[in-house]
């Protein structure tokens, strides 16, 4: 058994397998995830678990260059724009239209959706190299 970092076997085999540039989804309980992206579904119930719990974890795993938000979570979310802003520390912030993200999600590795019921409390994670 694992002692720490990423439990969930699903998750943690796809953040091993990324490479400079590819894309990782995680996504609010009701964003519409292409069929032919895997889907790694975490959701037990409304708010669980949240949104910023998953970005949170990841970030601990995953080297990531970049970061991509629906202009949209800004103003209709603006706390949690702000907490994820703030978990996000350095990394560069992109800002697209919602229909253009939800376009962007066909290219992903995977999309993790989580439990979270705020709108737009999703993000685009692209992975960066160490070296």
């Amino acid at each position: 058994m694992k002692k720490r970092g990423l439990l969930n076997a699903p998750l943690s085999h796809v953040i091993a397998q990324m490479g400079h540039g590819d894309l990782l989804v995680i996504a609010d309980a009701g964003l519409p995830i292409p069929p032919e992206v895997p889907r790694i579904d975490l959701a037990v119930r409304p708010g669980l678990p949240s949104f910023l719990d998953v970005l949170e974890a990841v970030l601990e795993e995953l080297h990531i260059e970049k970061a991509i938000l629906a202009s949209e979570m800004e103003a209709r979310s603006p706390h949690l724009y702000q907490a994820t802003r703030h978990r996000l520390g350095s990394i560069p912030l992109e800002q697209v239209p919602h229909e253009t993200f939800k376009a962007m999600t066909a290219r992903a590795r995977a999309v993790v959706r989580t439990g979270e019921c705020t709108p737009y409390a999703n993000v685009i994670l692209v992975s960066g190299v160490i070296f």
